[in-house]
């Protein structure tokens, strides 16, 4: 009785092997599709992964013109870990405000290798002086949030943060 069991159990493993290789060349059977087909069709989508992306550092102010950005809009994914360094370069004080910090899971601050630990998101990020905050979140909330320097958003210094 064992023997047939064994035989049963092996031919079952066989048998769901080789429809697991006929199942992947179904799906890879796209050799029908003209060169036309293949452009018109939207790019997939980008899938978060497990390890956290880095964010383009923001950098507030430069030291040629206090109220200039580097980058005023971010494009990210939902449900990916990001790491983003902010970044006052300009000698003003800078009090940074966002609503995407409502919106995503808030993992760390780190300052200066200083971690702060949340169970809540941080109201704003103030720089009293030159130096960089990285902040460290997963995105939770699709939809398009701000991000300004709320004294000195008529300057230029505001932009928008996409979660796709």
């Amino acid at each position: 009785m064992r023997k047939f069991r064994a035989i049963a159990f092996a031919s079952l493993i066989g048998l769901a092997f080789a429809h697991g290789q006929v199942w992947a060349q179904d799906a890879d059977d796209d050799d029908d599709k003209s060169a036309a087909t293949e452009q018109a069709a939207p790019a997939a989508a980008e899938k978060p992964t497990r390890a956290s992306k880095d964010v383009p550092e923001l950098i507030l102010g430069s030291k040629e013109d206090q109220f200039t950005v580097n980058q005023k809009d971010f494009n990210l994914i939902a449900g990916q870990g990001y790491r983003w360094k902010i970044t006052a370069a300009g000698g003003l004080e800078y009090k940074f405000n966002t609503d995407l910090f409502r919106n995503v899971w808030n993992n760390q601050i780190v300052i200066n290798d200083l971690e702060v630990h949340m169970n809540g998101a941080p109201a704003w990020l103030e720089f009293d002086a030159d130096g960089t905050i990285q902040v460290q979140f997963t995105t939770v909330r699709p939809g398009v949030y701000t991000w300004s320097v709320p004294d000195l958003a008529d300057k230029g210094m505001k932009g928008t943060i996409t979660i796709k």
